[in-house]
């Protein structure tokens, strides 16, 4: 069965920042669970431009071959600045937010499964805005769907499309960063 990944960075970094883990560990947990190897893995994020010193060394391992790295494809997209108004104290300030990665991530998933590339799909994501683009792979192009998740804040619309959901508090230790 040909099995991709396709990552949420921004969802996956932040369930490391609570619980620290390892993109390498966690590729051979998803290769053992799923009883072959992953195909292609796909990490989408947006990042700084340009990004920094730390930022490009992360995307640069996560790109190198095993035993080195997990070998993941990474695409990038920019922040934008959004101009908010505090609706308590009219204060105003800018914030950063994604831009284009939620989109980036359902064209992947559709593109690459009208393209038959996949049999089963691991998304590592939480957000239910993927809910559509899962429902197509799996009512029109009958792919198998694994999704990848926290306890904490996996969408509900999302388990209920997956075949197979996989928590990762329950692939600690085997995933821990540095153990």
């Amino acid at each position: 069965m040909k099995t991709v990944w396709v990552i949420d960075g921004a969802y996956l970094f932040s369930y490391g920042r609570s619980r620290p883990f390892d993109y390498l560990k966690l590729k051979n947990e998803l290769v053992r669970l799923s009883g072959g190897p992953i195909h292609e893995s796909y990490y989408l994020n947006s990042t700084r431009d340009p990004a920094d010193d730390a930022r490009n060394a992360f995307h640069t391992w996560l790109k190198s071959a095993p035993p080195r790295g997990p070998k993941i494809r990474v695409q990038l997209y920019q922040l934008k600045d959004v101009h908010l108004t505090c609706v308590n104290c009219n204060h105003q300030f800018d914030r950063e937010v994604q831009k284009g990665v939620d989109v980036g991530i359902a064209t992947l998933i559709v593109k690459l499964a009208a393209q038959n590339l996949y049999d089963r799909l691991i998304l590592a994501a939480g957000d239910g805005d993927f809910e559509d683009a899962i429902d197509y792979v799996k009512s029109e192009r009958h792919k198998e769907v694994w999704v990848c998740g926290s306890q904490a804040n996996l969408s509900a619309d999302l388990q209920s499309y997956a075949d197979n959901v996989v928590w990762l508090e329950d692939l600690h230790p085997a995933i821990d960063k540095g153990a």
